[in-house]
């Protein structure tokens, strides 16, 4: 599991390409401290265990479910990306809970300057747009961010120049592709709502009783 907070941007050293994976080797610094082979990082919110690692970063391979899902396939060597790894039990809980697991991906379609924020408005599917609310969390490339509007085709987030600066978003243009995760607790409500009867409506109770 990750939190949404970045803790460096890496670099695509490699990537090896196959017929429908691939492996990548990122090159990183604060990320490597107490690095093991299996260990989960998150790549532009992707999460992916570490097959292998050195002083300059590690790499990790890329399965075909991935590359269709993310814009991982899109990267290039030098592209920068961000990273996080798996919270420790100990941690602090300093954005949501993202599990690293993309839910599809968007494309930037407006950067507005907002006095000392930056108004991204991302384009998405209906099947990720479904489960966006205003106030609401959702994770573009792996940053923890809040919903601040909802629109027909897509949605916006208001950035601070910190986040902005601390990860790849600084260097976003329009037209580029973001990973989206959503909050996983909307998707796991509808489901528990699928598997009742037509006639069950959604209560406190209900949420309840199912263990929200």
């Amino acid at each position: 599991m990750f939190t949404g907070i970045i803790e460096e941007i890496g670099r695509i050293q490699t990537i090896r390409k196959g017929q429908k994976s691939a492996a990548v080797s990122v090159q990183s610094r604060m990320i490597l401290e107490n690095i093991h082979l299996g260990d989960s990082i998150a790549v532009n919110g992707v999460c992916l265990t570490v097959t292998f690692f050195s002083q300059s970063g590690f790499t990790a391979d890329v399965m075909h479910e991935t590359l269709n899902r993310s814009s991982l396939g899109s990267l290039r060597t030098g592209s920068p990306v961000n990273l996080e790894r798996a919270m420790p039990a100990n941690g602090r809980f300093g954005g949501h809970i993202v599990s690293g697991h993309i839910d599809g991906t968007g494309t930037i379609s407006a950067i507005t300057k907002d006095d000392n924020a930056v108004w991204y408005t991302v384009k998405a599917d209906p099947n990720i747009l479904k489960y966006i609310i205003e106030k609401g969390s959702v994770a573009i490339d792996g940053i923890s961010l809040t919903v601040a509007k909802v629109h027909e085709d897509g949605f916006s987030v208001s950035v601070i120049p910190h986040t902005a600066s601390k990860t790849i978003l600084s260097g976003k243009h329009i037209g580029d592709m973001v990973n989206l995760e959503n909050d996983c607790i909307g998707k796991y409500v509808e489901r528990l709502m699928e598997a009742q009867s037509p006639r069950t409506t959604i209560s406190a109770e209900f949420l309840a009783k199912h263990g929200f």
